[in-house]
Order: structure tokens, then sequence, then C-alpha cells
């Protein structure tokens, strides 16, 4: 899925009275650690996240760490909110595609016990795969394979209703020819390919693929709730239980899925401070040979690999690791700044990219670089003062959707977006002539003419023209 990108709408203020604040569960060591230490930044950062959970945006575990100090820490919202049962630092997330660093991690291990290199072919520890004898692990790594991938299959969503393996999930696609010869393209993301890593790791360790990642990661760096679901810990009382955005401001427990249709790719669930326990092992040391990290945090290599985005940031002015995750019911994302030594990770059980822009902006606070808030209220101003009730909009081939022509409908009270896709995106509008599309966390920005009507919207960074409107 796309990433939210930054932006803010500036001048406008965020108003949102105290009371509400009594949606939020926090613990009182968290916060206690957080003042202490930053009293300062822990006032901005509150104000700044707490618009964010009494709407519905955001539910979950912050950590700020820089150095070996944590600066910031916070639990905010509910774990379960049927029982009532508030987020606490044990709390387990599922992290959705930051998984991936962890099923790197564990190939990298099993570099380091020389059960594999780099260079190892696929097909000599995975034959079943269509053109594996021309695929590397390190192919895998770096998302270059060309497997087809399982996540863009039509049958996707039934597939994550039933129990797999590894071995079921790599079967899926074996037989598939591939996109692209390996190594000549990047593709993010290739979640097929995790789904094979993940099946080299059991091959290889010669253990089921949660216990493996538990003897390999998990174990020697200390993070004690962390793990692989694999359909066996459903009723594990730690784990938090995901939502999904209800219309504009409300949220649902979310359909629940198979965690092992994810193995490698998405299936771990784990906890902030665990998180920090190893991005401390990774970018200083302690967990992997020298060469096996080299590999990972190499600054000119691919952009993705490894399970990390690692690119120059022209927000922080320096080199950036970030990555984020977004799976039914769960969002997260992690950045590390390796000049200022700066860890920001943002856990949440709700379904939003607003996790993304969440943890940048922290970040930013936290080296007093600007942040703009955004106008998050428990009272929205009215949909139809978009004025776009009905009015439909064409983007270009690149957008996100080729062509795709948008509808806005007011529904209940409430504005939406219609995608041709099926999809429907509750809108968020902040001003007459700012939104937020809050299933994607993405801006939207309406031009008018002269008459205010309302011509063309920008929706990230693309633009879409009003089509004609629809006959009555």
């Amino acid at each position: 899925m796309k990433s939210a990108s930054h932006w803010r709408f500036p001048s406008v203020a965020v108003a949102l009275a105290r009371a509400t604040l009594a949606l939020l569960a926090t613990t009182a060591g968290g916060v206690a650690r957080a003042t202490a230490q930053a009293p300062n930044l822990a006032k901005v950062i509150d104000a700044y996240i707490d618009p964010f959970v009494a709407t519905n945006n955001f539910s979950g575990q912050l950590l700020v760490v820089r150095g070996n100090k944590v600066i910031y820490e916070r639990q905010l919202g509910w774990s379960d909110r049927e029982t009532k049962r508030p987020m606490s630092p044990e709390s387990e997330l599922h992290i959705a595609s930051i998984s991936t660093q962890f099923t790197a991690a564990a190939i990298m291990r099993l570099i380091d016990q020389k059960k594999l290199t780099l260079e190892t072919r696929v097909s000599e520890i995975v034959p079943e795969v269509r053109g594996a004898e021309r695929m590397t692990i390190r192919n895998l790594l770096e998302q270059r394979s060309g497997i087809s991938d399982i996540n863009s299959r039509a049958d996707y969503t039934e597939l994550l209703q039933h129990h797999h393996t590894p071995a079921s999930l790599v079967a899926i696609v074996a037989g598939d020819s591939l996109r692209f010869a390996p190594g000549t393209r990047y593709l993010h993301e290739e979640h097929s390919a995790s789904n094979v890593l993940a099946l080299i790791i059991e091959r290889r360790s010669g253990l089921p693929f949660a216990r493996a990642m538990r003897a390999l990661v998990f174990g020697p760096a200390g993070m004690r709730f962390t793990g692989a679901d694999d359909d066996s810990v459903s009723s594990h009382v730690l784990l938090a239980r995901g939502y999904d955005p209800s219309a504009v401001y409300a949220v649902a427990p979310t359909t629940p899925i198979h965690w092992s249709a994810k193995s490698g790719n998405g299936s771990i669930y784990s906890t902030v401070r665990d998180e920090a326990r190893w991005m401390r092992a990774l970018f200083h040391g302690g967990l992997l040979s020298a060469s096996s990290r080299a590999a990972i945090v190499d600054s000119a290599g691919t952009p993705f690999g490894y399970g990390w985005f690692r690119r120059p940031n022209k927000r922080f002015g320096e080199f950036a690791y970030s990555m984020s995750g977004r799976a039914p019911g769960f969002a997260s994302y992690v950045i590390y700044l390796p000049r200022e030594d700066l860890a920001v990770i943002a856990f949440s059980n709700v379904y939003s990219s607003a996790t993304a822009d969440i943890g940048t902006d922290i970040a930013a606070m936290t080296l007093g670089l600007p942040v703009a808030p955004i106008a998050l209220s428990i009272h929205p101003i009215a949909p139809d003062t978009l004025g776009v009730d009905g009015a439909r909009f064409t983007f270009p081939a690149d957008f996100y959707q080729p062509n795709a022509t948008l509808a806005f409908h007011v529904i209940a009270g409430e504005m939406a977006l219609d995608w041709p896709s099926g999809d429907r995106s509750p809108i968020i509008p902040l001003d007459r002539d700012h939104a937020i599309d809050r299933s994607y966390w993405e801006p939207i920005a309406i031009t008018r003419d002269a008459t205010g009507r309302a011509t063309a919207i920008s929706y990230d960074r693309f633009t879409g023209t009003r089509a004609p409107d629809a006959a009555p």
C-alpha cells in the first residue's frame, strides 16, 4: 500500500477539549519516566498525540529513544475496547510489514552460522519455485526476486481466512512465471519473497517458523513480548485486539484473519520496547556479525532491503532508516536517524496510516524542528461544507489506481470517497478546502473556480480534474 506523505495545513490550530482525554488509558510508569526525563518535550508530544487518540486515529504505544536513554514513552487507548483493557507496556501488537526486519535478521543469523550465504541459489533450498535457479538469497532480501506476489491475488482476502504454513504459501505462487529476471528490478513490496524466506528459515533451521524466530532472533535479542503468530496465540492475554476505521471517527473490531497466512511478511507481534531492543542491537552491534550487520545498514545499497527503507531524508537533512506496516486492525512505524542516534517507534491497534506522520512528526519535535498541527476534533465541520457531494474527479495513469475516477458522497451525514476498486474511504473535513482520507491518511485539497465550484482536487501528490456530473 502507499505510505502517507509529510504534509500539513498551516495556521490551523488543534481545538480539543481536555475532557475528551478520558478516552485515553496511560500507564503511570511510562508517563513518569518521560516527564522526569524531558518534561517540556513530553508536554509538546502529548498535545500533539492526544487529538489522534480522542478521534480514534491512534491507540497503542509510543517510544522515543536517543542514545541509550528513553526520552518519551506513553501507552494510549485500549488494548481491548470491549473488555476495557487498557494499553500497557506489555500489550503485544501486530506490526505487519515491519515483520520483514525480523525475517531478514533470522536469515542473517543463519548466514552467520554458515548455513547460507547471500549468494546461495534459492533452488538449493526451495527448488519448487519457478526460476529459483536464477534467484539468490540477496535477491529475496532486496525485493528483487521477481516472484509473483501473493497479496495481489484476487482470492487473497479468502486466503487470509485459512491456516497456512510457509510451505503452503509458497506453493500458491511457486508455479507462476517470474514478473522480471531476478536482480534486474526493485519492486516494493514482494510479499511472496518473504514467504520464501520464511520457508528457507524452516528448512535450514529444522524448526517451524515461529520456533525458529524465537531461537534465532527474539530469544538472543531479549525480546520477551515478541513472536511469530502461527494462529496458536489468538487467546494470548497480552495480545491487543485490532480495530478498523468505521465512518469518520468511529472504529469497529477488525475481521479476524489467520496471521499464519502472513508468515515472513507480516505475522510478527511485538511491543515498542522490544522493537527498541532490536534496533539497539542492530545499529550498535551485538546480535549479528559485523558483515551481516553491514549488509542491513548499508547506506549505499538499494533504497529498500532487509525490512528497511534506507535513503536520505530531506526533512531531517540526513540518511534515515524507516519502515511502516499495515494489516487488518493494526498499523506501525519506526524511524532511526543515525547521526542523532534517535529512534521513534509507533505501534497502533487502529488500521490507519497516520502512524507514519506521527512517527516522523515526533522525531521532528524531538530535534526542535517545526511541526504544524492538524485540526482533528471530536466536533468536525459538516461534510457539506466541502461542497463536493456527488462530485467525481479523474486521475492520471500514474495514480494508485490508474485513470481512476473517485466519487464523493455524503452518507448518513458523513463524507465518503468511493474508489473504482469498490473500496470506500471515510473523509475527515478539516476546513472548506481541506480534508483527510482516513483510510490512507492522505491529504485532500480542493481547487475552486470563481463561483466556488470545485474543479479539481489534489490527493497526495496527484491532481484529479472534475469529471462530468453523473446524470440524476
